[in-house]
């Protein structure tokens, strides 16, 4: 059943926001160029890879010794507004089409973050990973780590697809609200692997 949501409501949204779907693609080519899709690769369902797909947001400008600047100088302008209104998250929808992931599920996360996880945690990769999530409602990228993934493990012991539901419609209310955004979390909190290398060193 929950599959059968994934698939018809994935179809349905992506036919109703075609339209901005495509003005977007048009804005990006024309302010970074192609490509306009940002792809990296996640974990899964049963901890298979797969490639995630986001609107690019960020140039690839270097420094003169060819290393990549910080994300918040390559950071344009529309890239930031598409991150407050969640906009660069649609192309996931293709994600959720193919199986790669569901609407609400944990978000998925790097490879390199594998060996990190507690027996407990892993459980987080027996469903399917989410464009949205219950760690997303709960405080997104200002819950520490350990919160993160104990929400993650509490979704998985108790999903139903009302849960889903209300899991949506906060979602919903919060991009709306536009609470809980950070735009780079990069500079907002430590990588998992970064995080839990410090806490057993």
């Amino acid at each position: 059943m929950k599959r059968l949501v994934d698939v018809l409501g994935s179809t349905f949204i992506i036919l109703l926001l075609s339209t901005i779907i495509l003005g977007v693609s048009i804005l990006l080519k024309a302010k970074i160029g192609s490509p306009i899709l940002y792809k990296q690769e996640r974990i899964g369902y049963k901890e298979k890879p797969f490639t995630i797909y986001k609107f690019r947001t960020m140039t690839n400008e270097c420094d003169d010794n060819g290393k990549l600047l910080p994300s918040s100088e390559r950071l344009i302008p529309f890239g930031r507004v598409l991150r407050r209104l969640s906009i660069d998250e649609l192309p996931q929808l293709v994600n959720v089409l193919k199986g790669d992931m569901s609407f609400v599920g944990p978000r998925p996360l790097l490879p390199r973050y594998l060996p990190y996880y507690t027996e407990n945690e892993r459980k987080r990769h027996d469903v399917r990973p989410g464009i949205t999530g219950l760690a997303q409602i709960t405080g997104r990228n200002h819950l520490g780590w350990d919160e993160r993934l104990a929400l993650d493990v509490h979704y998985v012991r108790n999903w139903s697809l009302w849960f889903d539901f209300k899991i949506i419609t906060l979602t919903i209310v919060k991009v709306l609200k536009r609470e809980d955004v950070v735009e780079d979390p990069g500079n907002h909190m430590l990588n998992f692997d970064t995080e839990r290398k410090s806490a057993n060193s």
